[in-house]
C-alpha cells in the first residue's frame, strides 16, 4: 500500500520550487559571440494547488496536488560595446488566434438559415 503524501510534504515541494524561481528562469544564461553578449528573455508563469478530503465515519482520506509552469520566449537583450538593446521575438500566432476567435464569434452571431 502506498503512503499518501501529506500536506506538509506538498508545502515543502511548493516552497522549494518558489525558492528556486529567480531571474535565471526569466533571463537565461548569457551567450557571447562576435563581440556581443546575448541574454534570452522569457515570460514565466507558474501555479500550484492542493486539496484533501475524506469521510470521517468510514476513516477514508484522500488528497492530491499539482502544478504547472509555462515559459514563453519574448526576446533577447543584446549587449555590445556601443549599446544595449532589447530585441523582441515576433510571432504571428497572437494575430492568427485573434482572427480565428473573431471568425468563430461571427458565426455564432450570424442568423442561421434554413432551407
Amino acid at each position: 500500500m502506498d503512503t499518501p503524501i501529506t500536506a506538509e510534504q506538498l508545502d515543502e515541494v511548493f516552497r522549494s520550487v518558489i525558492d528556486r524561481a529567480s531571474a535565471k528562469l526569466v533571463y537565461g544564461e548569457p551567450v557571447a559571440a562576435e563581440g556581443k553578449t546575448i541574454l534570452p528573455v522569457a515570460k514565466i508563469r507558474f501555479g500550484f494547488g492542493r486539496g484533501s478530503g475524506g469521510k470521517r465515519e468510514e476513516g477514508q482520506q484522500g488528497g492530491g496536488g499539482g502544478g504547472g509552469l509555462v515559459a514563453k520566449p519574448v526576446g533577447v537583450i543584446e549587449v555590445t560595446q556601443a549599446e544595449t538593446r532589447f530585441v523582441p521575438v515576433s510571432s504571428n500566432w497572437t494575430l492568427i488566434a485573434a482572427a480565428a476567435a473573431a471568425l468563430c464569434f461571427g458565426f455564432m452571431l450570424a442568423p442561421s438559415r434554413r432551407r
